[in-house]
């Protein structure tokens, strides 16, 4: 048997999607694909790097997998985190065999005993994650990342600073990767989804995101998008995501009030957030939405939990996640004053948990008896329309229903953010 490798992926599903790009340049590498560490003779490691608790995530996964790996096994690292603080994991952590930032291929040593891999490295190639071809996908759904950086300047967030300017896919390039893919649903990701296009005025523009929708819903029964700006939410873009059949609304909120939105350097509020919400369901009553919110920002005042947690009991969204703030080295919100208590940050975000969980179950509860179609992902599981893969709640379902088809079900009982469905 020839060389294998295995890879841990952490953080979101756009790193999942540079993960299975990276698969398949070690499978055309002749290498063959292992689910143990233990037995890889190549160890690679896609990092996150987004908060501080996702750094820890990744520098304990990183140790954890050296204690495991064979000997003579080669462990690289990959990721947000190669990429940021590249020089300083080198240096960090030199069980690291190899430190590769974005573009650079993990299969390639370092040559004379370099352990830092940069993107501008020589005669090193770099790669096209954005375009390069992924083998057909293992579950029936998959991820695409139709750009890659982000335009914005948002006042807690360092993406930009890693991950660059926003850089749009052609449509061709994402088509066939769809049909590549094999999958009865498309889950559409990028930094900022919404903004597709922007960058390339002369080919794409603005807007662009909405023929890019109507043409994957072409191809494959489910189009889902992920991570929404709600200042580019057009009337065309809401039209185009319920005229998919999936119609499930991922909006970037991170707050509600107009104060404090602007001391993260973001758009809206509160009020534009709700009128949004209400014109979306007066046109689809089965939408279903979700976003996260951002608890502890510089400067939130008491007012300013009051008046999210009012926005979360009005809005009623079917999920949503709560964040405690983590300052990020470099960004606009490292240097504003006005920093919150942990312990006060914590009650905070015990009380909206609290308040989510039970409008999230109440919503749950309203579906009881209803006929649903599904999609079986795995044997007993399956998901509708209202749940996203990974990060929303799943319908438990009979175990002979085919997996990777679609199922008439009649939803039966509710188990927090879960469903008990059985046969019509």
């Amino acid at each position: 048997m020839g060389q294998r490798f295995y890879v841990e992926t952490l953080g979101c599903p756009k790193n999942q999607v540079d993960s299975d790009k990276l698969v398949g340049t070690l499978l055309a590498d002749g290498m063959t694909a292992t689910d143990d560490p233990t037995k890889a003779d190549l160890v690679v490691v896609n990092t996150c790097a987004f908060i501080d608790e996702a750094r820890r995530e990744s520098i304990d996964t990183i140790l954890a997998l050296e204690e495991q790996r064979k000997k003579g096994a080669r462990l690289v690292v990959t990721g947000c985190m190669a990429e940021r603080y590249g020089s300083e994991l080198a240096e960090a952590l030199p069980e690291v065999d190899q430190v590769a930032g974005f573009g650079v291929p993990v299969n390639v040593p370092a040559t004379k005993g370099k352990r830092l891999i940069p993107v501008s490295s020589t005669p090193i190639p770099t790669l096209d994650l954005l375009n390069l071809p992924r083998p057909a996908s293992a579950s029936p759904w998959a991820y695409v990342k139709i750009a890659e950086g982000c335009d914005r300047n948002c006042g807690f967030c360092a993406i930009p600073s890693f991950r660059g300017p926003q850089r749009s896919r052609d449509v061709q390039s994402i088509l066939d990767e769809v049909q590549q893919l094999q999958v009865q649903e498309i889950v559409l990701v990028a930094q900022d989804l919404a903004s597709y296009g922007k960058d390339r005025p002369g080919e794409l523009g603005a807007g662009a995101i909405v023929p890019l929708v109507r043409a994957v819903s072409a191809v494959v029964p489910w189009t889902r998008l992920l991570y929404l700006y709600p200042s580019d939410l057009t009337d065309e873009l809401i039209d185009a995501i319920c005229d998919t059949g999936v119609p499930y609304f991922d909006l970037s909120l991170q707050h509600v009030s107009k104060p404090l939105l602007r001391r993260m350097r973001r758009w809206g509020d509160g009020e534009r957030f709700l009128r949004r919400i209400a014109d979306i369901r007066a046109r689809e009553p089965h939408a279903a939405f979700r976003s996260n919110f951002i608890v502890g920002y510089p400067g939130e005042t008491e007012a300013d939990h009051d008046e999210l947690l009012r926005f979360v009991e009005a809005a009623e969204l079917d999920w949503c996640g709560f964040f405690a703030y983590s300052p990020e080295d470099g960004t606009y919100a490292a240097s504003l004053d006005g920093a919150v208590d942990t312990g006060l940050m914590n009650e905070r975000l015990a009380e909206l948990r609290e308040l989510q969980d039970g409008i999230t179950a109440a919503r749950s509860d309203a579906t009881i008896g209803n006929v649903v179609t599904v999609l079986v992902d795995e044997p007993g599981v399956a998901r509708s329309t209202r749940e996203a893969p990974e990060i929303d709640g799943v319908i438990e379902v009979p175990d002979h229903l085919a997996v990777g088809e679609f199922h008439e079900v009649r939803l039966v009982d509710a188990l927090g953010p879960d469903r008990v469905a059985g046969l019509v």
